[in-house]
């Protein structure tokens, strides 16, 4: 078997990205200079990392103790790392996590009597609560998405919100922001994963555009409930740890499960708000759509083939009706490649044929040149639609695209037409160009027709589980290999939503451990065969799973060096003489800061005590104050520690600048909201 020339390599995968009005041929991409090298620091990092040092020297000189200093110290590496990008986060967790370990070895030289870490709990991020946690909500999710729901439950909110950011985000943050109101915020985002995904690519909407908005009304949902989010949870426990040491009069009541709702709902309301109106502008654009780019460009640079898919609807006045795909696709230089018609969709093998009548009210999937499409739809007065609508489940990237197939010399084929075969209703595979020699010919040449030769070069419109038959297929040599094979167990829907079910009765209504709720329902989808346990490590971010675990040994040294107590007494100092909501407004911006440098459990056990001594010396309700501490530690949007944030930025391609300058601004709401409201509520 010989390959054919010029067309050894595989392509790149392509789906024709629907839009809303026909546009002319892009020209092809100029090849671009040699990139520059680039050199190990740029002259913005150096400048931050001398200013850095500066503080930290400084900082060494007026906190209490060595410990306190060195502390401070990796913590200022830690933000300098992460906002100047020097390494990845990942990488740049887990050295700061290995520089903690080496302070046992160093500790002499230090000034220290043992190391900032015991080296025995060095590692404990990895087998703690909140990381097997996000291990086991990725492997559920990836468990429903296998069978199928997700991919409904995308469908349904673009029927529903359309191909708008405007639309699509409101609906998306709301959903995830009731559901995290009721569940760990981590889980509800995780959950949700996979639907964004879809959505994205049935939409064209980056996912970096979707993801992050999503991520920020998951976090801000677990403030709508008292059992949202685990320092609500907790406040009650530490209330009633704080009234041992009060008097009578000075008790403080508990909080009932709604008492926090008004002041959530106005948070969620608010992120989805400042995405809807400030998206455009702070929402960064995904560099994975950088492919679908490049995949098109090959095309066209190799083949000259400016196709693109629409979807059209035949009106009862058409002159199409009544005809048959044969009598117009030849003639009028279009390819329809799928059909919808009283609910029933028709794509792959055994459906379309050219013998296929149309009647009115059917919606056909065509994929042409902008010319060719626009001249067939003005002469059979078709409806164009803005987008693929009906069709949008069968044109997804994930479950069709464009690929390359040849024929080898020692296939059945050769000799036949695409027509003798019925190629279309045969195999699945629409095919739009025949490239020979040299030479690419389109539909309006006739290619059908034409006899296939060994070498020959079909480019073809196909569902990616009609190619994968392709690939065991002896007639058929496929030049595309890298394709989504996506195997959906719909037979398994039983068995997830079970397992789902169970996970979630257990996280709602038992006191069992978290990790070990999730897990439950995790071990159930590996064991019930819903997910392969192959694909269970695939679903896992382990970007993610590292930057949170490595960064758990940084918060508990500032937790026991007494960096964080140190920090807190120094910013109340200054405002203790101020009005109350001044002081209010300082334990909320303490509670944002140490959440962001240490888990959100531990900066609320921290600051509650603190905060209820400072509401009670300056004659303020201390339950509101430990209730502030336990709301603003969710304030979460900076810098990419939060779980929900570690979660969505691989899937999404964010990097820490993109958080700080939409998280910035979020932080900033966050605290001017969550003050109104509890100021007017309490």
């Amino acid at each position: 078997m010989s390959n054919p020339p010029e067309q050894t390599v595989d392509a790149p995968v392509v789906s024709v990205a629907p839009s809303v009005e026909p546009t002319p041929p892009t020209p092809a991409p100029q090849a671009s200079a040699p990139a520059k090298p680039r050199l190990p620091l740029s002259s913005k990092q150096i400048i931050a990392g001398v200013l850095f040092a500066v503080i930290a020297v400084y900082m060494s000189t007026v906190v209490p103790s060595v410990e306190i200093a060195w502390v401070s110290a990796i913590l200022l590496l830690t933000v300098y790392l992460f906002a100047f990008e020097v390494v990845g986060v990942d990488v740049a967790a887990a050295s700061v996590m290995v520089l903690l370990g080496l302070t046992s070895l160093l500790a002499p030289l230090m000034g220290l009597s043992t190391g900032l870490v015991d080296n025995k709990h060095l590692f404990d991020g990895f087998a703690s609560n909140a990381v097997i946690s996000i291990i086991a909500v990725m492997i559920i999710g990836a468990g429903l998405d296998k069978t199928g729901i997700m991919s409904k439950v995308a469908a349904f909110i673009l029927k529903v919100g359309g191909t708008t950011e405007a639309r699509i985000i409101p609906i998306i943050s709301s959903t995830v922001g009731f559901i995290s109101s009721f569940m760990q915020n981590v889980g509800a985002a995780a959950l949700f994963l996979p639907v964004v995904a879809r959505i994205s690519a049935r939409s064209g909407l980056p996912m970096s555009r979707l993801l992050m908005p999503m991520g920020f009304c998951a976090i801000l949902g677990g403030t709508v409930t008292m059992v949202g989010s685990s320092p609500l949870i907790l406040l009650n426990d530490l209330i009633l740890t704080s009234n041992k040491a009060l008097p009578p009069e000075q008790q403080m009541e508990t909080w009932s499960l709604f008492s926090v709702t008004p002041i959530g709902l106005a948070l969620v309301a608010t992120g989805i708000v400042y995405f809807v109106l400030a998206g455009r502008f702070v929402l960064p654009v995904s560099k994975g759509s950088k492919s679908k780019d490049d995949a098109m460009a090959y095309f066209h640079n190799t083949y000259d083939l400016d196709y693109e898919l629409y979807e059209v609807e035949v009106p009862e006045d058409s002159e199409l009706v009544g005809k048959k795909l044969d009598d117009i696709e030849h003639q009028d230089k279009v390819r329809v490649i799928a059909s919808a018609s009283g609910g029933t969709l028709k794509v792959g093998p055994g459906t379309i044929a050219r013998d296929t009548g149309i009647g009115a009210g059917i919606v056909f999937g065509i994929i042409a040149s902008p010319k060719h499409l626009l001249e067939f739809v003005e002469k059979y007065k078709l409806d164009l639609h803005s987008s693929i609508e009906v069709l949008g489940e069968i044109f997804a990237p994930t479950k069709s695209g464009v690929a390359e197939v040849v024929i080898p010399p020692s296939s059945n084929l050769v000799g036949k037409s695409a027509r003798d075969v019925w190629m279309r209703k045969t195999f699945g595979i629409a095919m739009i160009a025949l490239h020979r020699d040299g030479e690419t010919l389109r539909e309006g040449d006739d290619i059908r027709s034409i006899p296939l030769q060994g070498g020959d070069t079909l480019i073809v419109h196909t569902q990616w589980d009609a190619l994968a038959r392709l690939q065991k297929d002896r007639n058929f040599v496929v030049v595309t290999t890298e394709f989504p094979h996506e195997e959906l167990r719909p037979q398994k829907l039983l068995h997830a939503g079970i397992f789902f079910a169970i996970a979630l009765g257990l996280v709602l209504f038992s006191d069992l451990r978290l990790s070990v709720a999730l897990l439950t329902g995790a071990m159930g989808m590996i064991l019930s065969g819903v997910l392969k346990i192959d694909e269970a490590y695939q679903a896992v971010s382990w970007k993610t799973v590292f930057l949170l675990a490595s960064l758990i040994p940084l918060g508990l040294a500032v937790e026991t060096s007494g960096t964080a107590k140190w920090i807190a007494e120094q910013t109340l100092s200054v405002v203790g003489d101020m009005p109350t909501w001044v002081i209010q407004a300082a334990v909320a911006a303490l509670a944002t800061f140490f959440t962001l440098v240490m888990s959100n459990v531990g900066a609320t056990v921290l600051l509650v005590p603190l905060a209820v001594n400072i509401a009670i010396g300056a004659g303020a309700n201390p339950a509101v104050f430990a209730l502030t501490v336990a709301i603003a530690t969710s304030n979460s949007f900076l810098i990419p520690t939060h779980q929900v944030n570690a979660l969505i930025m691989g899937p999404a391609g964010y990097r820490v600048p993109d958080f700080m300058r939409a998280g910035g601004i979020m932080t900033v709401l966050f605290l001017v909201v969550m003050m109104i409201m509890m100021n007017l509520i309490f």
